[in-house]
């Protein structure tokens, strides 16, 4: 089996093609140099920004350094609308981060409960169909429910973005099962976005054929950021060639690595 290249093997959403399939965020990062070595050595796809959280940033600190970071880097952006609680607030910020940053892409959050940060998934799908009508390339970050997703995908999300677990907790995968089937029942692209911690993690739902992740806490508040960046790179890329691959299937019982039919002392059992 010829394994796709890299360039051949690019991720696409909304018929844009990505080298990458690693998304990173940019908050709680010890220093602006630490933030920008993690994104150079992760190679991101995407760098996600929050224009409410960072507008705040600039009005106490002058933060003005970040968006000329954010330049100089390179790297496509990709705004969400963190911290926003009614479909009214989504709508002013994307349209203030389509003004800003002069993109449609769009990552939507709306927050439906403010202890566990669980997207609202009531309202969630009216949200994203008046964002696309509006022409966004919207990215909805939601939860593993099987008919959230199908629904996002029928108003025209050409990707979704389920957590793993709740956004900040680094646990992982805690419904395997329900991501599974997600992944087997939904054709689009699908990156998982919150609740990794680990690389291995990572790896893991990339070895189930998910399409890539999104991360920003498990790197940002690593000991050691960039080396933490560094492997989850590595780990979203194992996992997809595991994926490209085809991974052996798992037995319940022991099976012979090597044969033994002809070999000295072989005896088989009546």
């Amino acid at each position: 089996m010829n394994l796709p290249t890299e360039t051949a093997d690019a991720l696409i959403l909304y018929g844009q093609s990505f080298a990458g399939r690693l998304l990173l965020g940019t908050a709680r990062y010890p220093s602006p140099k630490i933030l920008e070595q993690a994104v150079v050595v992760a190679a991101p796809a995407l760098l996600t920004v929050s224009l409410r959280r960072q507008a705040a940033a600039h009005h106490e600190t002058g933060g003005q350094a970040f968006w000329q970071l954010l330049a100089r880097l390179g790297v496509p952006i990709l705004p969400n609308t963190a911290g926003c609680h009614s479909p009214e607030e989504v709508y002013a910020t994307a349209m203030m981060a389509r003004e800003i940053f002069d993109t449609e892409w769009l990552k939507l959050e709306l927050i439906g409960d403010d202890y566990t940060l669980q997207p609202d998934t009531l309202g969630m799908v009216a949200v994203a169909d008046k964002l696309l009508r509006e022409g966004f390339k919207v990215l909805p970050y939601c939860t593993e429910d099987l008919v959230l997703c199908k629904r996002l995908v029928d108003v025209g999300c050409q990707a979704v973005m389920p957590w793993a677990a709740p956004i900040g907790t680094g646990k992982g995968p805690v419904n395997p099962y329900a991501l599974r089937l997600l992944r087997e029942r939904i054709e689009v692209p699908m990156l998982i976005d919150a609740g990794l911690g680990l690389p291995s993690h990572a790896c893991q739902v990339m070895e189930w054929g998910y399409d890539g992740v999104l991360l920003n806490t498990a790197v940002a508040l690593a000991g050691d950021p960039v080396a933490l960046a560094r492997a989850f790179a590595q780990a979203v890329a194992a996992g997809r060639l595991a994926y490209l691959g085809g991974a052996m299937a798992e037995h319940d019982s022991a099976q012979a690595s090597t044969p033994v039919i002809g070999t000295p002392f072989w005896h088989q059992q009546a």
